[in-house]
């Protein structure tokens, strides 16, 4: 990447936290230096010398650029460790806001509380990885995951199973790699096997397994507690990650599909049977 397409880069992500265009061009450009003035920050980020009062006073007040008031007067801004962590207190103190104003908000009564069963979809690696850990955080009882490829593996999914094992929650998983099983096995209080579901990978892309659908690659398929069902899929070119979830099943689903992912795990050794 060169100079200018990281100048760019690092102004682009200050937008997206919140920074108008003026301000981050102004703030990218004071890192850079040990200090300047109006006429060579807007000499250095095309941002015009007037508005360059403007944005430095925002950013001022927003704690991530310093004033010399002489004359001319002279900004600099605060180390990079330290705007990050400002930055991240505010919105750190956002989330906080919206979570209490979203919970605060009345709930709707036109739900249908009668409707038997529920499936939803869900997109983006992110918010799949999330909900994946949402739903083992529920868990009471059991929880079963099948990993179709390593790469969905993390350190907070690690965390969320571990929090689970310690709350006394049976965890099974199964993978398609045995070094990956090592792994898990070492790390967890788990019955940990290799799934015979082989066709669950995608094919000669990394993920572990060779597939009859070259278009089809699972990412992870989650029981939690015999009621919550989620899975997900991943495009083996984009690598795009898709996910479908629901409650509410009957019965005979369920033990299907408990039986279907318990596939490669012994009857003796799987404790839910």
């Amino acid at each position: 990447m060169t100079s200018n397409e990281q100048y760019e880069h690092a102004v682009d992500l200050l937008q997206q936290l919140g920074l108008k265009e003026y301000e981050a061009k102004c703030f990218v450009v004071l890192s850079r230096l040990p200090k300047g003035t109006a006429k060579q920050i807007s000499d250095q980020s095309d941002v015009p010398r007037t508005r360059v009062y403007d944005a430095t006073r925002v950013l001022e007040a927003r704690g991530l650029v310093e004033v010399q008031h002489s004359s001319p007067q002279y900004f600099r801004a605060v180390s990079i460790d330290e705007a990050i962590a400002t930055l991240r207190q505010q919105y750190e103190s956002r989330f906080d806001e919206l979570q209490d104003a979203v919970e605060g908000l009345e709930k709707s009564t036109t739900h249908d509380s009668d409707t038997v069963h529920e499936v939803w979809s869900l997109s983006g690696s992110d918010a799949i990885a999330n909900r994946t850990q949402q739903l083992i955080g529920e868990a009471d009882d059991e929880v079963v995951l099948i990993l179709g490829t390593d790469a969905v593996l993390s350190e907070d999914l690690y965390e969320s199973l571990d929090d689970a094992a310690d709350r006394g929650v049976s965890l099974i998983v199964g993978t398609l790699v045995d070094s990956v099983r090592e792994e898990i096995d070492r790390r967890l209080e788990a019955k940990v096997f290799l799934s015979e579901l082989d066709w669950l990978g995608a094919h000669n892309d990394g993920y572990g397994g060779s597939a009859r659908d070259e278009d089809t690659a699972i990412g992870r398929l989650l029981m939690v507690d015999r009621e919550t069902i989620f899975v997900s899929s991943i495009d083996p070119i984009s690598g795009k990650e898709q996910a479908v979830f629901g409650r509410g099943f009957s019965n005979g689903l369920v033990v299907i599909v408990r039986r279907l992912m318990a596939t490669g795990l012994l009857a003796s050794e799987d404790p839910g049977t």
